[in-house]
C-alpha cells in the first residue's frame, strides 16, 4: 500500500524549483497560480535566497505549490492513503480532492499571511530535539514555558515558543537530548501564539466548497482518517494553533498497512523520519525531477501490491 505524503515549512532551498520549470506545462501552471494568489511563485522558487523565501507568506504556498507541481509530474498516482505535516496538510487536501489545486494555493495564501501577521506579534520561533524519552522531553519543555508543537516520531520532537524561552532550553536541554537546532521559520507554529491566525483562517474556510475525500486522509492533529471533506477543513483551520502529531499519522500509516511512502518535492524530511520509524517501508524523496523515473517504478509495483 502507497502513502503519499507532503512536507511542512523549513523544507524549501533556494533555487529548489527550477529544475521542476522545464517539464512540459509545469512553468504555466505555476504562472497561473501566481496570478491566482498574487505571488510570484517562479521567482520565489528559482531567484530568491533564503531570508525571502523563509518569509511564511511566501514559504507556505511556495511548498504547496512545489507539491502539487511534483505529483502531477508523476502521472497517474492511486495511493492508499495520504497526508501532510503542517502546511502539507493544505497540499495533502488536494491530492484526496477535497480542495481543487487554485483553491488549496488560494487558501495557503491566506493561511502564511495570517500565521506571518501572528508571528509578529511576538518574537517566537521553534527547535528540533534529536533523541531522549518523549515524555521526560514535554515535561521539560513545559515546565520551561515551550510547547511541543511537532511530535514527529523517530525520536524528534520540536519545542515552540518565545525566543526567551528558547534560549532557556539551549542552556538546559532535557535529559537524554543529544542536539537542540533551531528551525528556519519565522514564528511558534501550532502553538497559542498562532490563536490570531485562526480567526483569519475560519473567516477564509468560510468561502470553501470542500469536497469528502476520494482517498483515505490521514490528519496530523490526531493520525486519524477523516471521511469528511468539510471535517478536513475545520481541521485545516484548527491545526496552525495545535501541535502537529506525525508520530500517530505514521502509526496509522503501520496499522493501515503501508509497503511504500513517496513524500512530494521538497522531499526529505518525512522520508527521514519513515527509515527509522517505519522499518521494512519503502521511502523515496522527490527532490529533483530525476528522481521521477524511481518513484513511478515504486508507485507502479507498491500500487499493484
Amino acid at each position: 500500500m502507497l502513502v503519499l505524503v507532503a512536507p511542512g515549512q523549513g523544507a524549501q532551498t533556494p533555487g529548489f524549483l527550477t529544475p521542476w520549470l522545464d517539464l512540459p506545462g509545469a512553468a504555466e501552471r505555476l504562472a497561473a497560480w501566481s496570478d491566482a494568489i498574487g505571488l510570484d511563485l517562479a521567482h520565489y522558487g528559482t531567484q530568491a535566497d533564503a531570508d525571502a523565501i523563509r518569509d511564511t507568506a511566501v514559504a507556505q504556498p511556495l511548498l504547496v505549490a512545489a507539491g502539487l507541481l511534483s505529483a502531477a509530474a508523476l502521472g497517474d498516482v492511486n495511493p492508499g492513503a495520504v497526508a501532510g505535516h503542517s502546511v502539507g496538510e493544505i497540499t495533502a487536501a488536494a491530492f484526496a480532492g477535497v480542495l481543487g489545486d487554485t483553491a488549496a494555493l488560494t487558501l495557503v495564501r491566506k493561511r502564511g499571511l495570517a500565521m506571518a501577521d501572528a508571528a509578529a506579534i511576538t518574537r517566537t520561533g521553534m527547535s528540533a530535539l534529536l533523541g531522549g524519552d518523549p515524555d521526560t522531553t514535554v515535561a521539560h519543555l513545559e515546565k520551561l514555558g515551550l510547547t511541543p508543537a511537532n511530535v514527529n516520531g523517530a525520536g524528534q520532537i520540536v519545542a515552540a515558543g518565545t525566543l526567551e524561552q528558547l534560549a532557556a532550553l539551549e542552556a538546559d536541554k532535557p535529559e537524554g537530548v543529544r542536539r537542540v537546532v533551531a528551525l528556519k521559520v519565522a514564528g511558534a507554529f501550532h502553538t497559542a501564539h498562532m490563536a490570531p491566525a485562526v480567526e483569519s483562517l475560519e473567516k477564509a474556510a468560510a468561502d470553501l466548497t470542500p469536497a469528502d475525500p476520494r482517498i483515505t486522509y490521514v490528519s496530523n492533529r490526531d493520525g486519524q482518517a477523516v471521511a469528511s471533506g468539510a471535517e478536513v477543513v475545520s481541521r485545516l483551520v484548527g491545526q496552525v494553533a495545535n501541535p502537529v502529531r506525525w508520530d500517530l499519522c505514521m502509526e496509522t500509516f503501520k496499522e493501515l498497512g503501508a509497503t511504500a511512502l513517496v513524500e512530494v518535492c521538497p522531499g526529505g524530511t518525512l522520508t527521514g523520519l519513515a527509515k527509522r520509524a517505519l522499518p521494512g517501508v519503502a521511502t523515496l524523496a522527490l527532490k529533483t525531477p530525476d528522481d521521477l523515473d524511481a518513484a513511478r517504478a515504486l508507485i507502479a509495483e507498491h500500487s499493484a501490491a
